[in-house]
């Protein structure tokens, strides 16, 4: 055998023995990423977390079911009670549905991040997967035409060989692809916090209570004109309020409407229709509390006070629907505008609210008459008694020594009279009423003397300027 032909045999069989050992090496690393995906998608984590998800559940319906089954095996002793299982049982409904839509929702969430994870892990695994899996393919083509050539010998077959030895050198057979090691590759887990059942449990057996009577009740009922003063106390000494809710119906409606929150003891539910029934109930919130207490004992109440209203018709002012708020506008008419009727009475409070303010006169006036008298512009004349907007205080037309303060956005001013000497109705300045004004925290003490019996007044407003707003009840 010629050396060259020599030579080129032995060339022939290491590059077979090299395509040999290069696919045992990519092979080697197909095996090594096959255990990464594997890794990656290791479902171990997850069986954990769906069991804790189960057991959740499971121990929230058990614990719901027993309730129910608590609930409903006490004795109907009254309308109180039954109302209050029905409160539960809806209350505790809503909130094991809230609770598994919630986990729903988190599972999908955790779930969602996972598939997420495993997708953007997977894709460079893939992409080296498919380059080792063509070096394979590489590698086993040559050898198969590395060993066909080299079974042919030496002689007729030099020019196969010859092309076998030079396509084997231009494949790089000592390049082989990096392959990331387990530690480099993600594998996935779920981090759980085994305490999350014992907070929900602990939660849950502490979650609302059952009152044997409400903290607050409603104690008194006054009728006003077109409302009704609610005023109610706290009957349970170890509760601190901090607010108050007052909830008012008509008798035959379904359903309470708010019409107070705050910290007052006592409100003025106006827009209340006259000889109609109407229930009042009250709560409370404790303080540093965010729920409202049980509802007091609905109490009933009515007035037969028909309610005040302004007289409608005068240019210079606009009323509300119900007539018991007067607007000044920007008409330049002037005058007083009266009450539609005589509907004060002797031992009622007279209340005007000061909603918004325009610019102050001295003739501005809030007050009571004994009759309407056209042609003036003021109350401040004989046979009434008012305020000006700048606190003073005029009886008959004269001005008093003593001066309220001035009436601002907000400002109530009240009228409370009583009779204190009442003779024949044919002496002149035998009828004497105690006028008591209020405003702002100040209050004027007088006697009004007039001419004759009166078993009602008027009340009237007059301002110069636009833009004040008065409500009357």
């Amino acid at each position: 055998m010629e050396p060259a032909a020599e030579d080129l045999l032995l060339e022939a069989h290491e590059s077979i023995e090299a395509a040999r050992s290069y696919r045992r090496e990519l092979q080697q690393r197909l095996r090594g990423l096959h255990q990464a995906r594997k890794q990656v998608r290791l479902p171990g984590p997850l069986i954990t977390f769906n069991t804790c998800l189960w057991t959740l559940s499971y121990w929230l319906m058990s614990f719901l079911k027993y309730g129910d089954q608590n609930w409903t095996q006490r004795p109907m002793i009254k309308e109180s009670a039954a109302l209050t299982r029905d409160v539960l049982e809806q209350h505790f409904s809503d909130l094991k549905g809230t609770l598994r839509k919630l986990l729903d929702e988190r599972l999908m969430a955790l779930l969602q991040e996972v598939d997420t994870i495993e997708q953007e892990s997977i894709k460079p695994l893939d992409e080296c997967q498919k380059l080792i899996e063509h070096g394979v393919s590489t590698a086993d083509d040559l050898l198969q035409e590395g060993e066909s050539a080299v079974q042919g010998g030496v002689g007729d077959e030099n020019e196969t060989l010859c092309s076998f030895t030079k396509k084997a050198s231009h494949i790089q057979l000592d390049s082989l692809p990096e392959v990331p090691s387990l530690v480099d590759v993600p594998c996935l887990s779920a981090q759980l916090d085994d305490c999350l059942l014992t907070i929900l449990k602990n939660q849950i057996f502490s979650h609302g209570t059952v009152a044997s009577r409400p903290p607050v009740q409603i104690e008194e009922l006054i009728e006003k004109p077109g409302g009704i003063l609610v005023r109610w106390c706290k009957v349970d000494d170890d509760f601190v309020p901090q607010d108050y809710r007052l909830q008012c119906r008509r008798s035959t409606a379904s359903h309470f409407e708010d019409v107070y929150v705050g910290s007052e003891t006592e409100f003025i539910v106006l827009q209340i229709d006259p000889n109609i029934d109407y229930q009042f109930r009250v709560c409370a919130r404790g303080d540093g509390r965010q729920e409202w207490s049980p509802w007091s004992i609905p109490q009933t109440g009515r007035t037969t006070l028909v309610p005040h209203e302004w007289t409608p018709g005068l240019e210079g002012y606009s009323l509300s629907s119900r007539r018991n708020i007067a607007l000044r506008n920007d008409s330049q008419s002037s005058g007083v505008l009266y009450s539609k009727a005589p509907t004060y009475f002797c031992g009622q409070t007279l209340t005007f609210r000061i909603e918004t303010v325009g610019q102050s006169d001295r003739r501005d006036s809030l007050g009571v008459c004994v009759e309407q008298q056209n042609g003036y512009d003021s109350l401040q004349r004989d046979k009434a008694v008012c305020i000006s907007t700048n606190g003073a205080v005029f009886v008959n037309g004269k001005e008093m020594t003593n001066q309220l303060p001035a009436v601002t956005t907000g400002s109530t001013v009240t009228f409370d009279m009583e009779i204190v000497q009442l003779g024949p109705a044919k002496d002149a300045g035998n009828f004497k009423l105690r006028v008591t004004i209020s405003s702002n925290n100040r209050e004027v003490v007088f006697d009004w003397v007039l001419d004759q019996s009166c078993g009602s007044l008027y009340f009237g407003c007059s301002f110069s300027y636009p833009g004040w707003k008065v409500l009357v009840f």
